[in-house]
């Protein structure tokens, strides 16, 4: 049996341009993503949205989406 988890992260309140910043500086980080994950991040209204999904290992999920956060964090410091 296959296990797939998906959990989705909103940030809210974010200004289209701050959002846009975000998601491009993530963008290197999205290359070479372990095997069995994948991210697909969207700016949506004042909104930055992240869509994680892992097809196997839940800690490497775990993993990651504290990796993404705190990439997140340190670009919303730098840009303010």
């Amino acid at each position: 049996m296959s296990l797939t988890c998906q959990v989705q992260v909103v940030l809210n309140n974010l200004s289209k341009e701050k959002a846009e910043t975000v998601k491009k500086a993530l963008e290197p980080d999205n290359v070479n993503f372990p095997e069995g994950l994948s991210l697909h991040v969207e700016n949506i209204d004042n909104r930055l949205v992240f869509n994680f999904e892992s097809k196997e290992n839940m800690k490497k999920l775990i993993g990651v989406i504290d990796e993404v956060l705190e990439h997140v964090q340190v670009a919303l410091k730098v840009i303010e």
